[in-house]
């Protein structure tokens, strides 16, 4: 059973989840967005090993914790990004434009696409494209667990922004109803920020989009 464990790091708040396949102690970070000690004290603790960065899109408060995380860990984690996020990557997430500075990151070395099929230990996951909030956001979904991270895209009563560069609306919209929409009703959305919700519940009630 997927085991989840949220961290609210950085000067954004974001939610940076620590998860883990409890049977065989692999672990990811989706989303390592501050703080790194913190996030590997937190691994560390359960006897979890990362070996795994996913990353749903590369704005800085979502990837702030990633160069320091992977240096610390005693071995280089797979980071996985789609390649229409590269370009923020490199960029550092636009920090710079908001009064911060990151330290460059590893390469990623997993292309995100839609469909992807990840694993941790012996938990499947499969990859969700869903451009609109970036041209390269992703979001993860686990049907074994009944649970979807959806990073910026979609959170309880809201969606995400579309006003920086590579935002579209019209591309989010359609995210949000093709992929998160078509999932089961009950299946948890853990968002990038802010307190989780369901499909059922945005589909019935999200102000911004309707199903």
């Amino acid at each position: 059973m997927l085991e989840i464990v949220t961290l609210i790091l950085g000067p954004l708040d974001t939610n940076t989840y620590l998860i883990a396949d409890p049977e065989t102690n692999a672990a990811a970070v989706i989303d390592p967005a501050w703080d790194a000690p913190l996030i590997a004290s937190a691994a560390g603790q359960r006897h979890w090993q990362i070996s795994q960065l996913w990353i749903t899109h590369a704005h800085f408060d979502h990837i702030g914790a990633a160069a320091d995380l992977a240096r610390a860990l005693d071995g280089l984690p797979v980071i996985a990004l789609h390649p229409d996020d590269r370009a923020l990557w490199e960029a550092r997430g636009g920090a710079e434009h908001f009064g911060f500075s990151l330290p460059a990151s590893p390469a990623p070395a997993l292309p995100l696409a839609q469909d992807l099929p990840l694993h941790l230990g012996g938990i499947p996951f499969k990859v969700l494209h869903t451009p609109g909030h970036t041209p390269g956001h992703c979001i993860f979904y686990c049907e074994q667990a009944g649970v979807c991270f959806c990073g910026d895209l979609i959170f309880k009563d809201s969606v995400g922004r579309t006003d920086l560069p590579g935002g579209d609306w019209g591309s989010l919209v359609e995210s949000i109803r093709s992929q998160v929409y078509a999932l089961p009703g009950d299946t948890r959305l853990l968002p990038g920020h802010g307190p989780g919700t369901t499909v059922e519940e945005e589909m019935n009630g999200n102000p911004f989009v309707r199903a």
